[in-house]
């Protein structure tokens, strides 16, 4: 557990790590909305997918619930009045961030929810709930984004044990690169398929 966490965070995270799959959906929504747990919900996923390999997909499902749940929680807290938060966190890259959000949309959102650490991701969160970003983009991108991230992490942990968080830091750009063509071959895949929606007689 990392020594940055404080002693009440500590607590919460024994006390969800003994409940499984919830105890890894509360410390998603919480990491993701109000609080931060530095790589936590990470390792917990690794253990609990490691300690039962068939319950992976369980496991990742609900890291991604509760991480999608806790950005919409977000989105609405600043919805209704962050943009002096969002400006205090974002700071020179304030103009950069909106610019992004609002040109870009699902895209945007899907791209910056797949980058590795440090990326600031919680202020795009703040920025999209602030510039009005369509609730439904949002979450369409939040959702297949963590998806994507955490199978990938449980898939990972079932074939490289303790090494797959070491994996992921010592190939973040490689896997971040590999992650995100494959999120805009879905997604181009997805718009083609709609837009040959059958007529409707």
């Amino acid at each position: 557990m990392p020594s940055s966490l404080g002693g009440w965070k500590q607590k919460i995270v024994a006390f969800a790590g003994g409940l499984g799959a919830p105890g890894l959906f509360l410390i998603s929504f919480l990491d993701s909305s109000v609080l931060t747990f530095p790589v936590i919900n990470d390792l917990l996923l690794i253990e609990l997918s490691m300690e039962h390999p068939a319950r992976m997909p369980l496991y990742a499902f609900m890291a991604a619930l509760g991480s999608v749940l806790g950005c919409v929680l977000l989105f609405f807290i600043a919805e209704k009045g962050g943009e002096a938060l969002f400006h205090k966190h974002a700071g020179k890259r304030a103009q950069a961030i909106h610019n992004w959000v609002v040109h870009n949309g699902f895209g945007g959102m899907l791209i910056a929810a797949l980058l590795p650490p440090p990326t600031p991701f919680k202020v795009f969160v703040v920025a999209a709930g602030v510039f009005e970003v369509p609730l439904i983009s949002f979450t369409s991108a939040i959702a297949l984004a963590r998806l994507v991230r955490y199978f990938g992490i449980g898939y990972l942990a079932i074939r490289y044990g303790a090494d797959a968080l070491p994996y992921l830091v010592r190939h973040k750009w490689q896997v971040t690169a590999v992650v995100i063509g494959l999120a805009a071959v879905s997604y181009l895949l997805s718009r083609l398929i709609l837009r040959h929606e059958p007529k409707q007689e």
